[in-house]
C-alpha cells in the first residue's frame, strides 16, 4: 500500500501509487514512525518546501525518524499547495523565487523567513477564502497559475488548460474565460507574473 504522503494542488495528502518529480516538507514530522501514517496534522512549521528527490545521494527510509518527506507531481503543483523552493538543495530555483517574490512584493531581497511568513499567513487566510479576493480573470494570470473547477484543479500554461493528475498534466481544452478560482497563493502568483519560471513535469508539454 502507498503511504499518505503524497500532495495535490488543493494541499491535501493522500495516499497514491505515483511519486512524482519533487520532495518536500512542512517543517517537521507529521507521521508515527512506528506505523507510518499522518498524526492528523498537516504541518509542522511556516517552512513549507519542495526539494529534490535525491538528498545528496543518501539512501533514506521515507517517513522513518525524521521529518515526513512529501512527494509532488512537480513544482507547478508544490507552489499551489503553499510550498516554497528549498534553499538548501534546489539553490538556484530559490534564488530565483525570491527574487522574482521580492519584486513583485516590492521586499528587498527576502529571506527564506520572510517568504515563509508571508505565505503561511495566505495559506492560514485560505482555509476561509474569501471568492473575491480568491477569484481572478483567467486572461490576466501567468503561467503555472491553478484554479480548481467543480472539485478537479487545472493550470493555465500558454493558450491551453491542463488538468491535474497524480501521473501527470493531461489536456483539458482552451485556456478559459472569465474568473477563475484560484488555488495557488497570491504572493506566489505574483512571483510568477513576475518572472518565476516553475519546473513542468514533462506531462505537460503537450
Amino acid at each position: 500500500m502507498p503511504l499518505q504522503n503524497r500532495v495535490d494542488p488543493f494541499g491535501r495528502i493522500l495516499a497514491v501509487p505515483e511519486r512524482g518529480l519533487l520532495m518536500g516538507n512542512r517543517g517537521g514530522r507529521l507521521h508515527d514512525p512506528a506505523t507510518r501514517t499522518l498524526l492528523g496534522r498537516t504541518f509542522a512549521s511556516r517552512r513549507w518546501i519542495c526539494c529534490t528527490l535525491a538528498e545528496r545521494g543518501r539512501p533514506r527510509r521515507v517517513m522513518g525518524a525524521g521529518y515526513t518527506e512529501l512527494f509532488f507531481l512537480d513544482e507547478v503543483v508544490a507552489l499551489a499547495a503553499g510550498h516554497r523552493p528549498c534553499f538548501a538543495c534546489r539553490g538556484d530555483a530559490a534564488r530565483a523565487f525570491a527574487h522574482a517574490f521580492g519584486g513583485a512584493s516590492a521586499m528587498s531581497a527576502p529571506t527564506a523567513e520572510a517568504i515563509d511568513h508571508r505565505l503561511h499567513a495566505e495559506r492560514r487566510s485560505a482555509e476561509r477564502p474569501d471568492p473575491a479576493r480568491r477569484r481572478h480573470a483567467a486572461g490576466a494570470l501567468p503561467d503555472g497559475a491553478i484554479y480548481a473547477a467543480e472539485g478537479t484543479a487545472f493550470a493555465l500554461r500558454g493558450s491551453r488548460r491542463l488538468k491535474f493528475g497524480f501521473g501527470g498534466w493531461s489536456d483539458a481544452g482552451p485556456r478559459p474565460d472569465g474568473p477563475l478560482a484560484l488555488l495557488t497563493p497570491l504572493s506566489t502568483l505574483a512571483a510568477l507574473a513576475h518572472g518565476y519560471r516553475p519546473l513542468w513535469h514533462p506531462s505537460a508539454d503537450v
